[in-house]
């Protein structure tokens, strides 16, 4: 397991450490709430995103989410102090985690400082923290987000925390499930294996590997521009033949 911590989540460091890695928040789309590998285009398409950012060697473009930016703002103004407060607990701040092959990765809000425990927290509109309140259960929507988190770390335990100004906290003590382990697994250890076919498939196809990109280098020096002018007419015999 590798541990990156020198730069913020959501910046183009962050976005390249997660280019072609299988990362938390899309093992949904590999493993059902309920822990059946999932087939199809669905896998496919995932994997073609993969082959795509390793290719380029960078993140694919996406739409900026101004929802999640203000969201990140949120966790680190309110929703961690709180939880540190209510639970006694200190927590670090990471960028990303990586298992050793490089394959998948995760990036938890949090972990709690001295101990193996991730903290993943969300700050969502009032319905949604009422219905997370009420239910007093893990929300479906991340529960593979969770466990995938415990793979990728192999630790044994998480915390999922719902946050709202002016509301009770949730917060959950959310324990390593096996059976989703390895469910999960399996589904990664198959869509790599898939990847890395296409991956040759397509080096063979180009005869070799794709270019090194470059970085931009600005060129030192004042820059100059200049414009071509047309002679402008001095008098009405040039205009009129």
């Amino acid at each position: 397991m590798k541990i990156h911590d020198g730069f913020q989540q959501h910046s183009l460091e962050w976005l390249n450490a997660r280019a072609g890695k299988l990362t938390a928040s899309e093992a949904d789309r590999l493993v059902s709430p309920l822990g059946k590998v999932r087939t199809g285009e669905g896998v496919k398409t995932l994997m073609l995103e993969k082959l795509a950012e390793r290719w380029l060697g960078a993140p694919l473009p996406k739409e900026a989410s101004t929802f999640a930016m203000e969201q990140g703002n949120i966790l680190e103004e309110f929703a961690l102090p709180a939880f540190e407060l209510e639970t006694g607990m200190k927590l670090q701040r990471v960028a990303f985690i990586e298992t050793d092959d490089g394959t998948c990765g995760c990036s938890p809000d949090a972990v709690v400082e001295g101990q193996e425990i991730g903290v993943e927290a969300k700050a969502p509109g009032i319905v949604n923290h009422l219905r997370y309140l009420l239910d007093g259960t893990l929300p479906s929507d991340y529960i593979l987000q969770v466990q995938f988190s415990m793979f990728v770390t192999g630790w044994s335990e998480w915390y999922f925390t719902s946050f709202r100004r002016r509301m009770p906290p949730l917060i959950l003590r959310i324990m390593r499930d096996e059976e989703m382990q390895d469910a999960i697994r399996e589904a990664t250890e198959d869509f790599n294996e898939r990847l890395e076919d296409a991956w040759t498939e397509v080096l063979k196809l180009n005869g070799g590997k794709p270019p090194i990109r470059q970085p931009f280098t600005p060129t030192p020096g004042p820059v100059r521009f200049t414009w071509e002018t047309t002679p402008q007419p001095t008098n009405i015999d040039e205009v009129v033949p």
